[in-house]
């Protein structure tokens, strides 16, 4: 029998190359009074503007726009919400990778409440219940990294000494619509490509071996990943059809969105929170760099404390679908992370001393990764681990 379990809200999901066309339409069902949120110039300076502008013209839709430079702050929504709040726009379109999505989604949550983002943050302020309402928000990703488009949080970053970087997570956040356009991923550079498919990957892998994965999340989680590995490296690499990769891509970074909101991560998202939030390494380098050596770690710990855990089974299934079955003394669990530490050379991730972390950082960094995702890796770290984990990776 398969084991009980229950799916939080989805969004409407429109998927495809050419979907972006469908966006004037859907909004109009909302009315006609729009907040644009954007990343800082390369959609608005990009050919897919021109088309959907004229669309929305066409429905008689006025907006304002919003550009974000980098990854959202508490103090850029709560400015957003001050300056708007009386505006009643009928509904928030959130355009970009995920730190514009991610600041739509907060926005358009506190657009019509108009309190501080502060009052609802995770582990920051007073951690008061969201009520809402919340501004329909329709989301538009045009990177294949964080999944944003199908969670109900919205992640706000405060950088350096007594930085943080925690959640406004809440049912009412989810977007109406995900409009997943694979044809908005053409102008991502390479960079882009590698620390976004490397998150997109490692949200699939840990919500996989998650202690709340279920059936439900399995198949996509599994799916997703079969995605990446026939997409992320030719993709990156220019090889093959470059649509067809994208669409890869495109259909794992959603996937990974759906099955986090809904199973959990693990140790990868809980040290990026604090590596992102103390100093400037962006979210899918943090993953794209951990992700070998946690999943051995994982593993090796597995092994030793917790032998009949279900997880060994699972992360050797991922082991066999990434490398093929192979032939006599192939060992899955240890093929697994030897094809993303492959993975992380050719994609040139940078190790964690690129951006400043140095071996006396580390106490810092573990006193503050013990967040929600921490809670459901498939086995409890100890302290003196997780650091060891991090010092491998300096």
């Amino acid at each position: 029998m398969l084991n009980s379990f229950a799916i939080a809200r989805l969004p409407r999901i429109e998927f495809g190359p050419g979907s972006l066309a469908r966006l004037p339409g859907i909004a109009h069902h909302y009315g006609r009074r729009m907040l644009i949120v954007t990343g800082a110039r390369s959609f608005i300076d990009g050919q897919h503007w021109h088309a959907l502008a004229d669309g929305l013209r066409e429905r008689g839709i006025r907006w304002h726009t919003i550009q974000v430079q980098d990854e959202p702050s508490p103090e850029l929504v709560d400015e957003a919400v001050r300056t708007l709040h009386d505006a009643s726009f009928d509904a928030v379109i959130g355009i970009g990778g995920g730190s514009a999505l991610d600041a739509a989604k907060a926005i358009a949550g506190l657009l019509r409440p108009g309190n501080s983002v502060m009052d609802h943050l995770e582990s920051v302020g007073p951690e008061l219940p969201y009520r809402g309402p919340a501004t329909p928000f329709i989301a538009v990703p045009t990177t294949a990294g964080t999944g944003s488009e199908a969670t109900k949080n919205a992640v706000l970053s405060r950088h350096g000494e007594g930085g943080f970087k925690k959640s406004f997570r809440d049912d009412k956040l989810v977007a109406e619509w995900a409009i997943v356009d694979p044809d908005l991923l053409a102008s991502c550079p390479p960079t882009i490509i590698a620390a976004n498919g490397m998150d997109a990957f490692t949200q699939l892998l840990e919500s996989y071996v998650s202690t709340r994965a279920n059936p439900f999340t399995d198949a996509l989680a599994l799916s997703g990943i079969e995605a990446v590995r026939d997409g992320l490296l030719p993709w990156f690499e220019g090889v093959g059809d470059d649509a067809e990769n994208r669409s890869r891509m495109a259909y794992a970074a959603l996937l990974s969105g759906i099955a986090l909101a809904q199973a959990g991560l693990g140790s990868v998202h809980g040290l990026a929170a604090p590596l992102g939030a103390f100093f400037p390494i962006p979210h899918g380098v943090a993953c794209g760099t951990l992700v070998a050596t946690a999943t051995r770690m994982n593993i090796a710990t597995l092994q030793k404390r917790a032998p009949d855990s279900p997880a060994l089974a699972r992360y050797a299934a991922v082991g066999r679908l990434l490398a093929g079955e192979g032939g006599p003394g192939v060992e899955p669990l240890a093929t697994l992370p030897n094809v993303l530490d492959d993975w992380t050379g050719r994609l040139g991730i940078s190790r964690l001393a690129s951006y400043g972390v140095t071996e006396r950082d580390i106490p810092r960094i573990v006193a503050n990764c013990r967040g929600s995702s921490m809670k459901t890796n498939p086995v409890t770290l100890s302290d003196d681990e997780i650091a060891a984990l991090l010092l491998a990776r300096l």
